[in-house]
């Protein structure tokens, strides 16, 4: 299972981009001979593959792997890497009236291929497409962008007999199950076990692709042959010919060298274990033994049971059960144990129960839960919460002094809100299919988004006159309209299908219609600030810190924040963002947040929070701690490492718009958290200087702390809002001409890290500013902070998930961190012409940020002078009295650093 994630709790990042989609190859393929089915016989499903060497730093499959999904007779295969941008990386496969089993793509490795065993209701496929080894000259990739296993794909021969087959109606695959297996021998055959009729296995074998020969079916059953060894330990009522009763609902196999054990869950609720080479069955187990059992669910058929396996060379091989039950599913982990004789038994590791679960997943199991989704972790049977990405607000509040149409445009486009797909989908239906909206970039979706409403709209009101405020009624009611559309495919575009699990790096992705979203570690600030109040009340205090009286402080603390947001009205919420947004003071804002809290108190919520504060024996301590972990400032400048000391094996890790997308959404979802915590710890600190109560503050003394510690939360609380607009900040596409005639502007002042800077164009769809500066600037050197240290062995290195990333966004944040003295970020916007946003960034950071202040004037006056607003740049004062000339100041500046410019140095 899942036993990487060994954090309390785990974020869900999404991957998805704002370019349109690349359209995937089209193949189509009619086997002859065949009477089409009805493509809505199974569900659809997803899954994915993992190379062997995806965690090896050095490999040419490093950080890459393979997702598929199938709907109906279709299924749609994608290769997806971290570190590079891959070219022709989706096909889209058609087996014409023959619907894809769920589950039924199985990916195999072998030296020089990477072979695709498929299964149908009908038929079963082979494809031969190159190992990525192989695509190169050399193993190590320096290119962003290198081509796909599958760009070929339409040369290979789908239509080959040797490669397909169709099932035979004798024995037949059975008609209500839904399993199926696949896997190759080690000679090079090509095996695809599947349920039959008559309640054994069937299993289908190909020759090799370059050895002659016909394709053999052998059918697993309880023969005369097997039943003299089973006499004495299996029930009479199932020896001899299989029943239905037999027939399989979850297959798993198992390879060895030169055998395979296949592994059948079936209807009656025993598990079967059988020998491919020997047809032999080795084991049968009643897996009702392990829980609770009534007599309706011994005499039910068990088509909802679900069977997973996970192998460690260490550990040996282990199998995961879920047992379907009408009102309470079961999860069992078994370790296979063998005994004498050749026989083997199950050795029963842990048990655990859901109410809300359905086991529809490739290597873990997705919980159904209308709150949150659970990951079923290790062997030792616990449930991790998983922090899902929340689907957009129902509906978006309009003020009567705002235009409807830019309010639901600029919150439909908003970074990591809406996906491309759900927009176009929303836009087809919205358009009443009059014309497709296909391949559209971000830009012009949102064109046509407008035209589209805009043009409903105008239809409306042309047959009589409106007063303003009807007219404006009527806009947010057509504007409504289309958003509902758009939140109806978003809702159904999230829905997970499966979680895959990369073995090799631990890596957990979720599996949607079309999409994935990553699975990332939640830092204990986080985890405890979004944990609901029951989960909250049975975490184990002694877990969070060493001292159990502070870790007992700290979590009646997040409790009393968590009833301080959980009180706060969208109304209230506003004034928060106001006070940021309008360089007002935090704590003046969080204290009308509190009278209104006091006004609006019908719940008597301010009495349990004044209760809850009494079960802190040190409230003082408390906030300091927790304000420490959320502090990313820095003594020191952020050592910036030389580029070109960057070995060629790192040159492109992480460096995918993949990549940049799960990194910078997991720092944006930090910020987000965070930035409601410290608003909720400011309003908190406002009811205790308010309260006053000796018990709770303790004299004088702490009294002058908590005013400290009121201080310190809000330039805290300033920074996250600060990297959150950041977040959500797209850059503007610059010419190539443009960021060239910049560049070499910058290089004649000799600013700093120019060099660093390459002129391209954004070719991927918009970035925000902070994916800008990760794939332009800082990915750079956090990689080389990770690995280019000291007696660090790149040889021996393997790339672990959660580690990385956790370090690659813990890393990331003081590069973003404004009050460190490291200048990188708003360097990046100047040198890559990202004037606009360059000046709302110093325009939120002046009034509180008292580091870099030269630098930021100089960036500000440049702003000014590229934009032709050179009549600004008299007005710029080093935050006092003084004026400067830039015209005259200007011309000094060759051989200045920007980031140790200081402005009245410089005269």
């Amino acid at each position: 299972m899942a036993a990487a994630l060994a954090a309390r709790s785990c974020l869900e990042l999404s991957a998805a981009g704002r370019a349109p989609p690349r359209p995937p190859q089209e193949l189509l393929f009619v086997p002859p001979g065949i009477a089409p089915l009805p493509a809505g016989r199974y569900s659809d499903s997803a899954g994915g593959f993992c190379y062997q060497e995806s965690a090896q730093l050095g490999a040419a499959t490093r950080n890459r792997w393979v997702r598929w999904s199938t709907s109906g007779d279709t299924v749609e295969l994608v290769e997806e890497s971290l570190d590079v941008n891959l070219l022709n990386n989706a096909v889209r496969l058609r087996i014409q009236g023959c619907p894809f089993l769920p589950g039924g793509i199985h990916l195999c490795e072998v030296q020089s291929h990477l072979v695709v065993l498929l299964l149908t209701a009908q038929t079963v496929h082979r494809l031969l497409l190159p190992h990525p080894s192989r695509l190169y000259r050399s193993e190590l990739i320096t290119e962003s962008q290198v081509q796909s296993v599958f760009t070929d794909i339409s040369k290979i021969h789908i239509r080959d007999p040797s490669n397909y087959y169709v099932i035979p109606s004798v024995p037949g695959l059975a008609p209500n199950s839904v399993a199926s297996a696949a896997w190759l021998s080690s000679e090079g055959e090509a095996l695809f076990a599947l349920p039959s009729a008559s309640g054994g296995i069937f299993v289908l074998k190909l020759p090799p692709p370059d050895a002659p020969g016909s394709v053999s079916v052998v059918e697993l059953k309880q023969s005369s042959v097997v039943q003299r060894f089973l006499t004495g330990w299996m029930p009479t009522a199932i020896r001899g010919d299989g029943g239905p009763s037999d027939v399989p609902v979850s297959l798993s196999v198992h390879c060895l060298d030169h055998d395979a054990f296949l592994f059948a869950l079936c209807q009656d609720h025993k598990l079967r274990m059988w020998s491919y080479k020997d047809q032999m069955c080795l084991m049968v187990a009643d897996l009702l033994e392990f829980m609770p059992v009534s007599r309706d669910l011994r005499l039910a058929a068990g088509t909802g049971h679900r069977l997973r396996l996970a192998f460690s060379q260490s550990l040996g091989l282990y199998l995961g059960v879920y047992m379907h039950a009408p009102k309470r599913g079961q999860f069992c982990v078994f370790q296979l144990v063998s005994t004498e004789s050749n026989r083997y038994s199950l050795d029963h590791i842990s048990s655990l129960f859901s109410s809300q679960v359905r086991a529809e997943s490739w290597n873990g199991w997705v919980g159904r839960d209308p709150l949150k989704l659970i990951l079923f972790q290790n062997v030792a049977g616990q449930w991790n919460q998983v922090f899902v990405q929340p689907l957009p607000e129902e509906e978006v509040t309009v003020r009567q002094d705002q235009d409807p149409r830019e309010t639901y445009l600029e919150y439909l486009f908003m970074p990591g809100r809406f996906t491309n797909a759900a927009i176009q989908k929303a836009l087809q239906i919205f358009s009443q299919g009059t014309e497709r909206h296909m391949d559209l970039t971000w830009d012009e979706l949102r064109k046509e988004v407008t035209l589209a409403v805009e043009n409903e709209f105008q239809g409306s009101v042309t047959e009589y006159e409106c007063s303003p405020e009807e007219f404006w009624q009527l806009q947010v009611e057509f504007w409504s309209k289309f958003y509902a559309c758009c939140l109806q495919y978003q809702e159904a575009l999230s829905r997970p299908l499966a979680l895959h699990l990369n073995p090799y790096t631990s890596m957990v992705c979720l599996l949607k219609k079309g999409s994935m979203s990553f699975l990332v570690p939640c830092s204990l600030v986080d985890h405890l600030y979004l944990l609901s109040n029951e989960h909250l009340l049975t975490e184990d205090d002694a877990a969070i810190f060493e001292d159990l009286e502070m870790s007992r402080d700290v979590v009646c603390l997040v409790q009393c924040l968590r009833l301080i947001g959980e009180s706060i009205s969208m109304e209230m919420a506003f004034i928060m963002e106001m006070a940021c947004s309008r360089l007002q003071p935090p704590e003046k804002a969080a204290e009308q947040i509190l009278e209104d809290l006091i006004a609006s108190d019908t719940e008597n919520v301010m009495e349990d929070i004044h209760s809850k504060l009494q079960e802190i024996r040190n409230p003082i301590h408390a906030i300091g701690l927790l304000i420490r972990e959320m502090d990313y400032e820095t003594d020191a400048d952020m050592e910036r490492a030389p580029h070109l000391a960057l070995r060629m094996s790192l040159s492109q890790l992480f460096g995918s718009g993949t990549a940049a997308h799960v990194v910078c959404g997991g720092v944006a979802k930090i910020c987000t958290v965070r930035f409601l915590l410290c608003r909720d710890l400011l309003i908190l600190q406002q009811l205790l200087l308010r309260l006053g109560d000796p018990m709770v503050l303790g004299g004088g003394q702490l009294f002058q702390s908590q005013q400290d510690l009121l201080h310190r939360t809000s330039p805290l609380l300033l920074s996250y809002f600060l990297i959150r607009w950041a977040s959500q900040c797209l850059a503007s596409d610059v010419p190539v001409d443009t960021l060239e005639s910049n560049l070499q502007h910058l290089s004649v002042l000799e600013l700093a890290d120019t060099t660093a800077l390459t002129p391209h164009r954004l070719v991927s769809g918009p970035q925000t500013i902070v994916e800008l500066f990760f794939q332009e600037v800082a990915r750079k050197h956090i990689i080389s902070r990770l690995f280019l240290q000291p007696n660090t062995s790149l040889a021996e290195t393997s790339l672990n998930w959660p580690h990385l990333i956790t370090s690659i966004v813990a890393d990331f944040l003081p590069l973003l961190w404004p009050s460190n003295p490291g200048f990188l970020f708003p360097e990046c916007l100047m040198g890559s012409c990202q004037y606009t946003q360059l000046q709302e960034y110093i325009r939120l950071l002046q009034p509180w940020c008292h580091v870099n202040m030269g630098s930021c004037c100089f960036m500000m006056g440049r702003c000014y002078l590229v934009m032709g607003e050179g009549h600004k740049v008299s007005t710029i004062t080093r935050y006092g009295p003084k004026q400067v000339n830039w015209h005259q100041v200007l011309p000094h500046l060759r051989g200045s650093s920007c980031k140790s410019l200081a402005l009245g140095e410089v005269t």
